[in-house]
């Protein structure tokens, strides 16, 4: 039960999610587990089913469909396969919603068909000292003629060396703050353009996290998406739908690791008897199907909400933050259920308690998401009060 009601439409495509998950992907986790290789093959398969790029509009070959049906799709493919649902969530959110937005005409026709095609995008934020205090990157794009050269270092770049397209936030002209930083679309071919690192995961291994250097990288100047002013706070509130699209993920991990404990709990037999018939059993799965329905309502509430295409951060951030919590707690009972055989490598609940733990972690850290749920708390009361202040306000 969500609460939400699907169409006809929307079921099938589940459905095609569904059997696309179980014949592709699932025969191939654990290799991909294990070489951390990315899979072309399985991406390839990925767009001539429509995945890649559903959200795309149509006049620039994609679905041109909601943000909910990209959810679906990777809650459906994450039950068996997160890190394959991670690259359709790259491939439906962020970059492409910034370049639809805040495109020209020219930079669509280039970087959306090669999206639909299979490209996974990536978003090139984070750097050393720049992670969840984003605005304070050090990233410099600076003019020179009919170019912007970029020189800094990126890291834990979701893609790295297998997108591309990168969208990549920058200083400009050494503006200070937020109001100093835009982004330009770099192809990942420029020169100057180099990864240096592609370390081995915990988890979700197969889609790597590299390290990019931009040593006197020249831009074109006609790939500027956004300048500085207002563009980071446009590319942030393009991201909400990345974050919501990493819940959807979680939330996937999450349900296919209890169907699965479900299901073994019915087979496995102690003391003469079905362990599902132990009320211990019973309440740990009832609280796992607990959780799971809270966060596919705050998930799919959060996936159609705004209705201008664009989430609402608030509850952008409180899907997020239940959606990781609930799949790190989920994947460990169903581990525990599973006894000593979830803990071997045997069977895919060990990889899932892995990966599910990324999710408190990228796209903004579940301690991040709490002191914009907690601002939009203390704003609503002040207005209560009428108190006009907020504690940014305050504190300058």
């Amino acid at each position: 039960m969500t609460g939400f009601s699907l169409t006809a439409e929307q079921r099938q495509l589940r459905e095609r999610a569904r059997a696309f998950a179980q014949s592709v992907i699932r025969p191939r986790m654990v290799e991909l587990d294990r070489t951390n290789a990315y899979p072309h093959d399985i991406v390839e398969g990925l767009a001539a089913e429509g995945f890649m790029g559903l959200t795309i509009p149509e006049a620039y070959g994609g679905g041109g469909r909601p943000l909910i049906d990209t959810i679906l799709v990777a809650e459906e493919i994450a039950k068996v396969g997160g890190v394959v649902a991670r690259i359709v969530v790259d491939a439906n959110t962020a970059v492409q919603k910034a370049i639809v937005a805040y495109g020209t005409e020219a930079q669509k026709r280039r970087f959306l068909p090669a999206v639909v095609q299979g490209d996974k995008p990536a978003i090139v934020i984070t750097e050393p000292e720049a992670g969840s205090a984003a605005t304070w990157m050090a990233t410099q794009a600076v003019r020179d003629g009919d170019s912007y050269v970029l020189n800094g270092k990126k890291c834990w770049i979701t893609g790295g060396g297998v997108s591309r397209c990168y969208l990549v936030f920058a200083r400009f002209q050494g503006r200070p703050g937020a109001g100093g930083i835009g982004a330009l679309l770099v192809p990942a071919d420029t020169p100057g353009l180099s990864v240096t690192r592609v370390p081995m995961m915990m988890g979700l291994r197969g889609l790597p996290e590299a390290d990019l250097v931009f040593s006197n990288c020249r831009v074109p100047a006609d790939h500027l998406l956004v300048g500085p002013g207002d563009g980071f706070k446009k590319l942030m509130r393009c991201y909400n739908l990345q974050r919501i699209g990493a819940a959807a993920v979680a939330l996937g991990i999450a349900q296919g690791a209890f169907e699965l404990a479900a299901e073994f709990t019915l087979e496995r037999k102690q003391f003469g008897h079905p362990i599902a018939d132990f009320q211990g059993l019973q309440w740990m799965l009832a609280d796992m199907h607990i959780q799971l329905s809270a966060a596919r309502k705050l998930v799919y509430g959060a996936a159609t909400s705004g209705a201008d295409g664009y989430p609402d951060k608030l509850e952008a951030a409180i899907a997020k933050v239940h959606a990781a919590e609930t799949a790190i707690e989920v994947t460990n009972k169903a581990l525990q259920l599973f006894g000593a055989a979830g803990y071997s490598c045997d069977l895919p609940i060990e990889r899932m308690v892995r990966d599910a733990r990324m999710f408190t972690i990228g796209g903004g850290t579940a301690q991040v998401q709490r002191n914009l749920i907690a601002e939009e708390v203390l704003d609503a009361a002040r207005r209560r009060l009428g108190l006009t202040e907020s504690r940014a306000q305050a504190a300058a």
